[in-house]
């Protein structure tokens, strides 16, 4: 037998039970259409102000991301909760 070497050389198996486990139900998860929704980028060139770059740089390297996907999720969240404030003014757009 092949001597085991590594990182996970001591881990020792059992026929034992693993563990408590949970159900997940069917209505807790959205069905795959939509989890895989793709939307239409559209490439726009913008100037900024220097400090905010910075700071979406900063965080973008503390959360292992890139920058621009930060700005990017910043615009959606935005737009989103101005349409829904707008709807329930009753202003649909």
């Amino acid at each position: 037998m092949k001597k085991k070497t590594g990182k996970y050389s001591n881990v020792k198996y059992t026929d034992g039970p693993g563990g408590e486990f949970v159900v997940i139900k069917d209505h807790l998860l959205p069905p795959p259409d939509q989890i895989v929704l793709k939307e239409v980028n559209t490439r726009v060139t913008i100037n900024l102000n220097a400090s905010n770059i910075d700071y979406f740089k900063r965080e973008a390297k503390k959360h292992h991301t890139q920058y621009q996907k930060l700005i990017r999720n910043v615009l959606v969240l935005y737009v989103r909760n101005a349409i829904k404030a707008s709807e329930a003014k009753g202003a649909v757009a």
